[in-house]
């Protein structure tokens, strides 16, 4: 222990040298550069049709390529937790992440990649975490973030009653590019915690303007962190992860008009974890998921009609040999998950003042379960959706519906309506109401369909009378913008009936099979603040500030893990054509944790997390980034560490980027 606190302060010495080493050496050299863009304008999420971030009819925030390179980012939950409207939530006791929209639970917000679908969220044993984590995802194939804030079931269907958050993949291009990426992360307190992660990029034309591809290859090697935090010293705060992943993607220009593209995604994720189960026993928890993906998209653009013909594969395979599990079962879990998925789509101008967009979709979930299900399950669901775009001067009104229809439980209409009115040139009124829902997963609906809860004590079963959530929603707000400034300012309220929970232990209710259930009704509503100032070509900085107020309106109690307050400030400063810096803070107010050893939901205190980080540009193709995350060695109260959410404690790190 002592020779890794050496080791950790030693590093953060360094670190701290290289950032003001390499501010005195950029000082003699400092030349005027232009801040690095701007936001992207152009956005396809809201609409599945381009539109530019102010005019485009939803709240929308894009991360760049050039965001994530200028911040300390380790994975997507780093990439999208200083945004807008989101809450990044621990998800297990061991340092898994979900995405929280606008104060809702993380199983509201739909995660896609290229506008596909990802998450499957019944390849699990227990409810200790969810099946898709965010590491799962290298940032080296990204090329921009969009997050739509607000329900998109009009388009997307279930899961998107929160929001959406669209992953852009790179594409190839006719120009060989090359790209190798590393970096190390390492904590200044407690026991390892080591990270490494390294990757790969290569693509261009196979065959000059007929056929280009890319691949990414990316590798991550993260050690088991123990930290004093932790109220039982031999249990894991951050679990051992072994991972490694494909990405390619091969694109066919048949002709000017006709595209078909070929693209594959493989994850393969280790993680090993041992954790406390109420200070009774030790186990350790044994995971092995492989995440595979196949596409085939045919795109064609004729007389300014675009049309889109798609098939994707998806499949999840999970052996789950954690110690409370196979001891109940008597056997090691082994779930695999496979979806079929076709989908079509056009969108064409009807006259000069309307663009109609119009689908369908087919999707087919086979689930086989070894401890659930008795054996296997499969199950179908067909959708349609249709869009008019209607342009009237500076008004913009959108009408969009989706019908879903599901084997398991019936069928959901799904209505929005979205106005923008263009006060200026620079400023935009804009708002909307729109009806969302979220289908029961299998876990929950399946009476057949167990999993292990109450840290091993208890199990909760599927309840086949299960109404699907439905929500009506609403936001209005403005957005303004210039050649220095944009800000945007929107209300939102969420109404949402049969809520779904999971049933929970209380004083003089312990049973040891429980039950999800649908609360009549629950609210989250609020204000969220996103800003971005150039100061002058060397100074930029980004403000959000989200208010969001969320309760169970049956019992007028706040909803667990859903803080009031949320903050963010950026501030990047260009010193020099070759050194940029960054100060980036993060505020998560207090909120209701619910802590299963006293059977109660107790409130957390608020926190800060501070963090620094470095640029340096050695030449057109080599740079680093080195920084500290979480500077003041911020922890989390008592309440927090009770149920094992540990904030990881000061962390150095360094990167090198190669490109070509």
């Amino acid at each position: 222990m002592s020779n890794q606190i050496l080791s950790s302060k030693k590093i953060l010495s360094i670190t701290m040298q290289s950032l003001l080493g390499l501010g005195l050496f950029a000082s003699y050299t400092h030349a005027e550069k232009t801040i690095t863009e701007k936001l992207a304008t152009i956005t396809v999420t809201a609409t599945q049709t381009e539109h530019d971030q102010k005019s485009a009819p939803a709240s929308i925030s894009i991360i760049t390529q050039e965001d994530l390179a200028k911040r300390p980012v380790y994975d997507l939950a780093d990439a999208l937790q200083q945004s807008a409207g989101i809450h990044i939530n621990t998800s297990s006791a061991y340092g898994r992440k979900e995405i929280k929209i606008r104060g809702l639970d993380s199983d509201y917000t739909l995660i896609l990649v290229n506008g596909r679908r990802v998450n499957s969220r019944d390849a699990l044993t227990s409810n200790y975490s969810n099946d898709f984590d965010l590491s799962s995802i290298p940032l080296a194939a990204v090329d921009r973030i969009e997050v739509v804030r607000g329900p998109m079931s009009s388009i997307y269907g279930a899961d998107a009653l929160g929001g959406v958050v669209n992953i852009i993949l790179k594409k190839p291009s006719e120009q060989l590019e090359t790209a190798f990426n590393y970096s190390y992360e390492l904590p200044t307190e407690g026991d390892n915690g080591a990270i490494h992660k390294a990757s790969a990029y290569i693509g261009g034309s196979l065959i000059e303007n007929k056929l280009l591809a890319n691949l990414v290859l990316e590798g991550v090697d993260q050690q088991a962190w123990r930290s004093e935090q932790s109220i039982y010293k031999d249990t894991d705060a951050a679990e051992k992860r072994k991972g490694f992943s494909i990405l390619s993607n091969l694109s066919w220009l048949i002709n000017d008009n006709q595209t078909l593209d070929v693209d594959l995604t493989h994850r393969s994720d280790d993680r090993k974890a041992t954790w406390s189960n109420y200070g009774l026993s030790f186990p350790t928890n044994i995971q092995e998921m492989d995440r595979t993906s196949v596409g085939l998209t045919y795109s064609a653009n004729w007389n300014d009609i675009n049309s889109r013909l798609r098939y994707y594969y998806e499949n999840v395979d999970l052996m789950d040999n954690s110690e409370i599990i196979t001891n109940l079962y008597k056997k090691t879990g082994d779930i695999q998950q496979t979806n079929h998925t076709i989908d079509a789509q056009v969108s064409g101008h009807v006259g000069e003042q309307h663009l109609v967009t119009g689908g369908a979709e087919f999707r087919k979930t086979e689930l086989e379960h070894n401890q659930n299900l008795n054996g296997s399950l499969s199950l179908n669901q067909t959708a349609f959706y249709l869009q008019d775009e209607w342009k009237l001067d500076r008004l913009s009104l959108t009408f969009a519906g989706r019908f879903d229809d599901y084997e398991s439980f019936g069928s959901e209409f799904s209505p929005r309506f979205y106005s923008v009115y263009q006060v200026t040139d620079q400023f935009n009124l804009k708002g909307g109401i729109g009806k969302s829902f979220k289908a029961p997963s299998i876990s929950q609906s399946d009476p057949t369909y167990s999993v292990l809860a109450c840290r091993g004590l208890c199990q909760v079963v599927g309840n086949p009378d299960l109404e699907p959530e439905t929500a009506t929603s609403y936001e209005f707000g403005g957005v303004y913008e210039n050649d220095q400034f944009y800000a945007s300012l929107m209300y939102f309220d969420n109404d949402i009936k049969n809520m779904i929970v999971s049933d929970s232990w209380r004083a003089g209710y312990r049973p040891n099979i429980m039950t999800y259930t649908n609360i009549h009704s629950a609210s989250v509503k609020g204000v969220e603040l996103e800003s971005q100032y150039d100061i002058n070509d060397a100074l930029g900085i980004k403000l959000n500030y989200t208010y969001s107020d969320g309760k169970n309106k049956d019992t007028n109690q706040e909803l667990d893990y859903s803080p009031r307050h949320t903050g963010s400030m950026n501030w990047d400063w260009r010193v020099s054509d070759v050194l940029g810096l960054n100060l980036n803070y993060q505020y998560i107010g207090s909120q209701m944790l619910y802590v299963p050893a006293i059977s109660k939901s107790e409130k957390s205190d608020d926190y800060h997390v501070l963090g620094v980080s470095g640029q340096y540009q050695f030449n057109p193709s080599f740079s680093m980034q080195a920084g500290i995350k979480n500077l003041t060695n911020t922890k989390r109260d008592e309440v927090s560490r009770s149920i094992d959410q540990i904030l990881m404690s000061r962390t150095a790190f360094v990167g090198f980027n190669f490109k070509y």
